[in-house]
């Protein structure tokens, strides 16, 4: 949109050069100097943004990127400004130590995107060019065999001032934002199995095709639409095929797998665990194993799961941080002095739930050998997951939701 309130859109491939003249000439005084020399790298004109909406540069190169970026290289995000004079930025969706996700109109197809652009620094570059590729090959293979895997689908990536961009689909609120607009309060366990499904399937497809997810969490899978259960997994930021594996240290701590706390071997299996601690988040509303740092981490989990085996604890390069010379947990209070004691507790008395095939699952997956640990495609044949889904079949709702049948456990 420029200042006029004109579109500027020019599809012909064969005006490339003539629209870029077009608009130097027609709308000079929306550009600024660097603009007026950067524009002659983009072929196509969509957007140049309001000219009270731009950034000045400043000083040369070395001042944080002419000043588009912050001091930690984060972009400056300015709404109404153009990103590679196609997208209008119109807010933020979310940020992360890899960058930010702006909420944009791509005023080439007149639709909205989910822009994801990444901090202008070396080691999180490097990471989004492995998630593009995995999240390109993810595509192309779920085109090829014509299945919905309720992956998110990147539609493009690229660079802009220093910065790489993936476009996305805006989905809606992550299942985090869903339980917090629920008070915390926990869903009904046939919602929750709606959604358990659905990521096995995401599962069962990341494994076929040798690919570790790296982050599950709430925060990590969106509804598709405000008014349906539909899901969409995202942020393949931490993601790997299993062969690939660069980082020895992943996950978000409370959905972090024992083997990677640890220090031992890790594979596509840390994403069953990830997957179990969310369900039980998603039924009681708060996480299953709420440490505040990695040691409390592990004692929650030996709360309830026992001490894991010893050929796990003498293989594992960070024994010492938890066990002592006689491979017994170090029984360390937290910061308010809360001590764990292994095997305390059990499983179903944490969750809360009568259902005991829901328990079962959840046990199948919270297994310290991952060996043991079910498939995604055993898991898709477990009792709980076959069994009848008893879902209202009432509106949906935007999660004003009948807050009444959500809340309500079984």
């Amino acid at each position: 949109m420029t200042p006029e309130g004109k579109t500027i859109v020019y599809y012909s491939t064969w005006l490339n050069c003539f629209v870029r003249s077009a608009v130097l000439k027609q709308y000079p005084s929306s550009l600024t100097d660097f603009e007026k020399q950067e524009i002659l790298k983009y072929p196509e004109i969509y957007y140049i943004g309001l000219p009270q909406k731009k950034i000045q540069v400043v000083g040369g190169q070395g001042r944080y990127n002419y000043g588009f970026d912050t001091e930690k290289g984060d972009y400056n995000a300015i709404m109404q400004d153009h990103i590679a004079y196609r997208y209008e930025i119109l807010g933020k969706l979310g940020r992360g130590s890899f960058g930010q996700v702006l909420k944009c109109t791509d005023h080439k197809y007149k639709v909205p995107r989910a822009i994801k652009i990444i901090r202008n620094k070396k080691q999180f570059t490097q990471q989004a060019f492995i998630e593009i590729n995995l999240l390109e090959f993810l595509r192309n293979k779920a085109a090829e065999e014509g299945v919905d895997y309720n992956i998110v689908t990147i539609y493009e990536s690229f660079e802009f001032r220093g910065h790489l961009c993936l476009s996305f689909a805006v989905h809606d609120i992550s299942l985090f934002d869903m339980l917090k607009k629920n008070h915390f309060e926990g869903f009904n366990l046939s919602l929750v199995k709606c959604f358990a499904r659905q990521v096995l399937v995401s599962l069962q497809f990341l494994h076929r095709a040798r690919i570790i997810h790296g982050d599950l969490k709430p925060e990590n899978i969106l509804l598709q639409q405000p008014a349906s259960p539909k899901i969409k997994l995202i942020d393949f930021g931490s993601s790997c095929f299993e062969h690939e594996r660069i980082y020895t240290y992943i996950q978000s701590r409370f959905y972090r797998a024992p083997e990677v706390i640890l220090g031992l071997p890790y594979d596509m299996m840390i994403d069953v665990w990830s997957f179990a601690c969310i369900l039980a988040e998603l039924f009681t509303g708060y996480p299953l194993f709420p440490g505040e740092d990695e040691v409390e981490q592990l004692a929650y989990m030996m709360e309830v799961l026992g001490t894991p085996p010893l050929s796990l604890i003498s293989q594992a390069k960070r024994k010492k941080m938890f066990f002592d010379s006689d491979n017994k947990p170090r029984i360390v209070p937290n910061s308010s002095g809360t001590r764990h004691f292994p095997s305390t507790k059990d499983l179903r008395m944490v969750v809360g739930c009568s259902d005991k095939s829901f328990v079962n699952f959840l046990s199948c997956c919270l297994k310290w050998d991952k060996e043991q640990r079910m498939t995604p495609q055993q898991l898709l044949k477990h009792e709980w997951i076959t069994q009848v889904l008893l879902f209202p079949r009432e509106s949906f709702g935007l999660i004003g939701f009948y807050r009444s049948s959500l809340s309500t456990r079984s």
